[in-house]
């Protein structure tokens, strides 16, 4: 029960932080209020059943793909010796920092029938054909899973280092041998890693626009995108929206209760070098295959590929129009991550300030942004910002003035990307002891004078780990500034899938380049991090 004689400042801001997501669920749901019988037979008969069967048969594919490269390739690099073992702990990281729109029309003009790879095969190896047909459901999985798969190894790995090589001696003492104690001993207790990771990537997949696009792949995502800009129908959009929304919301629900069983007794301890399987000449040679092959068809063969395209066209394509994208994705990041920065620095304060179930639901919706497909917010958010200008024309303003602007755009990354800052800040506001608030008061320093004079210089830490990751998904944002942006507004992003939607790949190469060098700074600081002190 909210006790409102006693609702305080930091509660009302709480509440006006969640007010937005709770605008866009409320504006997906409310949709089938309102029907169009024709179209949602059109809908019903020639485009849900295709959708909805190819987005479950790629989530399947993806999240069966990136379980077997994320877990195989986290055993190899946690537990087993081989050479270039140390290369590949921190190399199978780097396609994360490839967006998955960048991955695709990269492998596609490497690997199609006309690509640099096939054309080479055949002119100077005489062979006809080496690959499979890249433009096909093999391609959006192989692409997909090539990109997610990062979730699952850095998740897993972490498993096997708590595990070290305890677990298969704990086999070995049963009378299993290495391969029945990774199976019956390590695999079950990194289950609740590989789930998560696993839910992760549906997430991922769910939400993907940019790479099926590529593809011409039909999903749910590229079903919202084209209700609304082929068919014009925003409600249509919105009712598909909801569909996706009904598996985003399951998924949350899985992937939150598995984390909560990702607790277990023993401690955490690197695995020594002394410890660790030390495989044999052929079974490392093995390994480092494996790994050799992920790493390259991941980044390699996708940069290459992009150098391959930007070096001879560097001087036609490095022009006055590059350098506004180049500006535009800049000062769009630059303002989206001071706000949504700043904003989640507010929150988790305020968090930590109050306590009760108001706040604790004000917070939980208002990280829910991340869980949402930037489809699903655009639309989402742009039914009640049409509800706001009609109510401001009925009232005298004679053109829309939010509608079509940078606010709205802005307001969707704040949705999206909210969880992104809030994690970071929040996990080092636990260093903040209770003992250091209580001092701080008794010098008289609370509220905002506590969070700038005590707690920024403590947690400044996280909170320049927010700004970077948010600087970056911003950056690489697809659905959310294609279909908010205002007229006439492009960003590396939004200019990559013009491009590339054109098949004028060369022309995309720089400017995709561009966005990943962006995205290598998380990442390089991710394995900075992660290997700090492990390195052996």
């Amino acid at each position: 029960m909210i006790d409102f004689k006693r609702f305080s400042v930091w509660q009302f801001f709480l509440v006006i932080m969640s007010l937005p997501t709770a605008l866009a669920l409320v504006g997906v749901l409310t949709s089938w209020f309102n029907l169009d019988e024709a179209l949602l037979s059109h809908l019903f008969q020639y485009v849900l059943p295709s959708a909805l069967f190819n987005t479950v048969s790629l989530v399947i594919v993806v999240v069966m793909m990136t379980a077997l490269i994320g877990v195989t390739s986290a055993w190899l690099t946690t537990i087993c010796d081989f050479p270039g073992r140390r290369f590949f702990v921190w190399s199978l990281i780097l396609p994360m920092a490839i967006p998955g729109y960048v991955m695709a029309f990269a492998l596609v003009g490497a690997l199609e029938y006309t690509g640099s790879l096939q054309t080479y095969a055949r002119d100077s190896l005489g062979i006809l054909a080496i690959f499979p047909e890249i433009k096909s459901f093999f391609g959006v999985a192989l692409t997909l899973s090539l990109t997610l798969y990062p979730y699952t190894y850095l998740l897993v790995r972490n498993a096997f280092q708590t595990q070290g090589k305890r677990s298969l001696e704990v086999g070995q003492s049963l009378g299993l041998s290495a391969r029945q104690s990774f199976f019956r001993v390590s695999l079950p207790l990194a289950r609740p890693w590989i789930v998560g990771g696993s839910l992760l990537v549906i997430m991922e997949t769910l939400a993907d626009f940019g790479t099926v696009a590529v593809f011409n792949y039909d999903t749910l995502t590229s079903a919202i995108y084209k209700s609304w800009f082929s068919l014009f129908s925003f409600q249509s959009a919105l009712q598909i929206a909801s569909l996706l929304l009904m598996f985003v919301v399951v998924v949350s629900l899985l992937e939150r209760q598995s984390r909560a069983k990702q607790n277990f007794s023993y401690q955490r301890g690197e695995t020594e070098p002394s410890s660790r399987i030390v495989l044999s000449r052929v079974q490392g040679y093995l390994a480092c295959l494996f790994c050799g092959c992920i790493f390259s068809i991941g980044f390699i063969l996708p940069i290459g590929q992009l150098l391959a395209w930007a070096i001879p066209q560097l001087s036609l394509e490095l022009t006055d129009q590059f350098w506004r994208y180049v500006i535009g994705s800049l000062s769009l990041s630059l303002l989206a991550m001071t706000i949504i920065t700043g904003l989640a620095l507010l929150l988790a304060f305020a968090a930590r300030t109050e306590k009760g179930r108001l706040v604790n639901w004000a917070v939980r919706i208002s990280t829910l942004g991340y869980a949402l497909p930037g489809t699903v917010l655009a639309v989402g958010l742009l039914a009640p910002i049409a509800a706001i200008d009609h109510f401001l024309a009925d009232i005298g303003f004679a053109t829309p003035i939010l509608q079509g602007s940078i606010v709205v755009m802005l307001l969707a990354y704040s949705v999206r990307f909210m969880a992104v800052a809030f994690s970071p800040i929040e996990s080092n506001l636990l260093r903040v002891t209770p003992s250091i608030d209580s001092a701080s008061r008794s010098l008289a320093v609370s509220g905002l004078g506590m969070l700038r004079r005590v707690h920024f210089p403590i947690i400044r830490v996280g909170v320049l780990t927010a700004m970077v990751l948010v600087f970056v998904d911003v950056m690489k944002e697809l659905p959310i500034t294609l279909m908010t942006r205002p007229f006439g507004f492009n960003t590396l992003a939004v200019r990559i899938y013009e491009l590339s939607s054109e098949g004028l790949w060369q022309r995309a190469a720089l400017p995709a380049l561009a966005v990943v060098l962006v995205g290598l700074i998380p990442v390089i600081i991710l394995m900075l991090r992660a290997d700090k002190g492990q390195q052996s």
